[in-house]
């Protein structure tokens, strides 16, 4: 019996991703932000994303397993690298930059009779040139950054699969999707200045370094929804700053604002223990809203964090309580 499985990340460029003077394009419409990948991946949305330009590059690691009386007897990988290309637009006129792949990098399959893991890193680099000052030799690079990801996945022998995050570049945002093409996880943090910097030559996959990655499950659609909603309305959200440890609330203080998570992880702590994580695009403070303005979790930084504070009125009536109500069921 051949047993086939996949998982799958996308890397794209969200707003407000890129700080200092190399935002300046993106702010004069020059370059853009990508559009949020979609929730689900269906045949063929990989292809059209990057014709479209929507993503920077799509690690598919797709790999297989023949199974003989309950054995792994064969087994092989049979995935796909694809890197988007950059569109300018200059006045009327759009000029298309393709990006650089480099190698496919596979590892030789962990193989027992129970399971075969697999591993594989996809990646490259923006195709156009992006002079700045390097960490390490030569201290200056013409060529942009290389962005990345390693992908793990197990196949068992009874069908089933595991999936994993080895490794990702710290910048720009990896969603991770499953094999049924469900979006469920993301890398946590993106840092820009640390890519923008350090991200070359040695300390690549393709060098002697890959950089572990922060991950955080996926939120609720409704979520992503209104996330999606709060981002491009245009309002003025203020922005918070937290490092590793901070606290954005603490339990039984008063307060009624809510928060989106922008970038890092948030540990919800009830009673000094921790019960879960929050992670970009997941809205939190929800509860104290709609129950009496009483925090019922502290909320502290896991990692160098950027939140929005949003007031209750933003939202349109019932999606809070909605939000609140499948924390508890979650809880």
């Amino acid at each position: 019996m051949r047993v086939e499985r996949s998982v799958t990340t996308i890397s794209w460029i969200p707003s407000e991703a890129i700080k200092g003077l190399p935002k300046l394009p993106f702010e004069l419409g020059v370059g853009h932000y990508d559009e949020p990948p979609p929730d689900r991946l269906a045949t063929g949305d990989l292809e059209r994303l990057r014709d479209e330009d929507r993503f920077r590059e799509a690690n598919l690691l797709r790999a297989w397993v023949e199974v003989d009386d309950g054995r792994v007897v064969d087994c092989g990988y049979s995935g796909d690298a694809l890197v988007g290309s950059t569109t300018f637009r200059l006045g009327p006129k759009a000029v298309v930059v393709p990006g650089v792949a480099f190698e496919t990098l596979r590892s030789e399959p962990e193989r027992s009779d129970a399971a075969v893991r697999f591993v594989q890193t996809v990646g490259g680099r923006a195709g156009f040139p992006a002079p700045r000052r390097v960490s390490g030799k030569p201290l200056f690079r013409i060529q942009s950054a290389t962005a990345w990801t390693t992908l793990a996945l197990t196949i068992k022998a009874d069908g089933s699969s595991e999936h994993e995050l080895v490794g990702a570049s710290p910048f720009p945002r990896h969603w991770v999707y499953d094999d049924a093409g469900e979006l469920v996880q993301k890398s946590g943090t993106i840092d820009f200045k640390t890519w923008y910097r350090e991200s070359h030559g040695e300390r690549t996959p393709w060098g002697d370094e890959d950089s572990p990655a922060v991950v955080a499950a996926a939120e609720s659609e409704l979520e992503r929804a209104l996330s999606r909603q709060l981002m491009s309305s245009g309002a003025k959200l203020e922005r918070k700053r937290l490092e590793r440890g901070d606290k954005l609330v603490e339990q039984g203080e008063a307060g009624t604002e809510v928060y989106l998570v922008l970038d890092g992880v948030l540990t919800v702590e009830i009673d000094g223990e921790a019960v879960a994580e929050l992670g970009p695009g997941t809205i939190a403070g929800e509860r104290a809203a709609v129950e009496g303005g009483a925090r019922t979790a502290t909320l502290r930084a896991a990692s160098p964090c950027r939140v929005a504070a949003v007031s209750p009125e933003a939202f349109a009536p019932g999606h809070l309580e909605e939000l609140a109500a499948g924390r508890r069921r979650e809880g």
